[in-house]
């Protein structure tokens, strides 16, 4: 391990009590997608305080936010993106108030340590990344287009990289049908709910018939409003996820003439809203070992292989334009599952606070080396470009 790497670690140190406070601040004031105003004001106050040029509001999202620094021009440009919104009736369950403070805490030691080094370090405010996605109009206006690498952090129950992820459709299946009494004159009504409830059996009934890796999971959001009036609005809401893309698209059009199917039986009308559309990730595998390399040099500790089931991310997005790589840090007990009390009260606990210091370090450390080693980012990009071809040719 160089000097600078272990001055890098000092300034993390240095910055450790802001870090923990922006952790904590965002985890006990938790935001949803697209409202998460607080957290947006804190983080960029911050990374402004140290000399990033803060632009707030991007592609009219107004908690989408991106910071540089430019130490000197011409060298390599490393994304750092962050998100910060919490899950709805439970809290910062996903835990991206670690990532947050961790990416600023990084990109504010890494900026303190680069010398003479021609480099750009940019974070990424990126909002909503459990609801609408931010990441994916930022995406379609070429914010992360001017990037050579891409990097993130996640909370976890293991210390790893996302080896992979899952192509990811969130689907609302709106059915229209005629309220009527339902006992005085239920032959004049069109019943919406009995088009959400055929779709959810249709659905049952092709799951015998895909993939293994295939997952759809689904709830009723409106099943309409009292029970003795026939339902005239029912919606369902889906998440429909497959290993790749090409596939994945089968299945859904599989999923939309199951609803189409029901429509049609019950005499409603169908309105089929794609409200989401993640990626599988475009894997490289040299980036994932400088994350993981530089977590090891950091101090973490029981480092493990990538997880063999996973879930969906919109920075598989991202990871079709450039490369890109996930480090996930343990804070909580190995099989914890996310999304639960378990990693929100965990968020604030000391397991909790070493997360997001040795995060900062293995981050900001991975980001030097990048800039660096300018054979280590070609042979990362060249990695990237064999395995973006053959994600486009399969």
């Amino acid at each position: 391990m160089n000097n600078t790497k272990q001055s890098i670690y000092a300034s993390v140190d240095g910055l450790s009590e802001k870090i923990i406070a922006i952790n904590d601040f965002i985890h006990d004031h938790p935001e949803l997608g697209n409202n998460e105003f607080q957290a947006v004001e804190l983080l960029t106050r911050t990374l402004a305080e140290h000399h990033f040029q803060v632009e707030r509001g991007i592609v009219s999202l107004p908690t989408a936010f991106k910071a540089t620094f430019t130490n000197k021009e011409s060298g390599p440009i490393i994304g750092l993106l962050c998100e910060y919104d919490a899950l709805e009736g439970l809290g910062h369950g996903c835990g991206h108030n670690l990532q947050a403070s961790s990416i600023v805490g990084a990109a504010i030691a890494l900026s303190q340590n680069l010398g003479d080094l021609p480099a750009t370090v940019v974070v990424y405010g990126t909002p909503a990344e459990e609801t609408t996605s931010g990441k994916l109009p930022m995406i379609k206006a070429g914010v992360f287009d001017d990037l050579d690498v891409a990097l993130m952090m996640h909370g976890g129950d293991r210390t790893t990289v996302d080896g992979k992820s899952l192509a990811m459709n969130l689907i609302d299946f709106i059915f229209e049908g005629k309220a009527a009494h339902a006992a005085v004159a239920p032959e004049k009504g069109i019943s919406a709910l009995d088009g959400v409830l055929m779709t959810f059996n249709a659905i049952e009934y092709l799951r015998e018939h895909v993939r293994p890796d295939v997952k759809i999971h689904g709830v009723i959001t409106n099943g309409g409003t009292v029970a003795n009036i026939v339902p005239d609005h029912a919606v369902a809401q889906f998440y429909v996820r497959a290993a790749d893309r090409p596939y994945l698209d089968t299945v859904l059009e599989r999923v939309y003439n199951a609803a189409r199917g029901a429509a049609l039986s019950t005499g409603s009308k169908l309105t089929i809203k794609e409200i989401k559309r993640c990626e599988n990730k475009v894997n490289v595998e040299k980036l994932n070992q400088v994350l993981l390399k530089n977590a090891a040099e950091a101090g973490i500790q029981e480092i493990s292989p990538p997880r063999t089931s996973t879930g969906s991310t919109d920075f598989a997005n991202v990871t079709y334009i450039i490369p890109g790589a996930c480090l996930r840090v343990a804070f909580v007990p190995f099989g914890t599952a996310s999304h639960s009390t378990e990693w929100v009260e965990a968020g604030t606990s000391e397991a909790g606070h070493r997360a997001v210091i040795s995060a900062a370090k293995a981050i900001a450390g991975s980001a030097y080396e990048l800039i660096a080693v300018p054979d280590l980012l070609q042979e990362i990009k060249e990695e990237f470009r064999q395995a973006k071809q053959s994600y486009v040719m399969n």
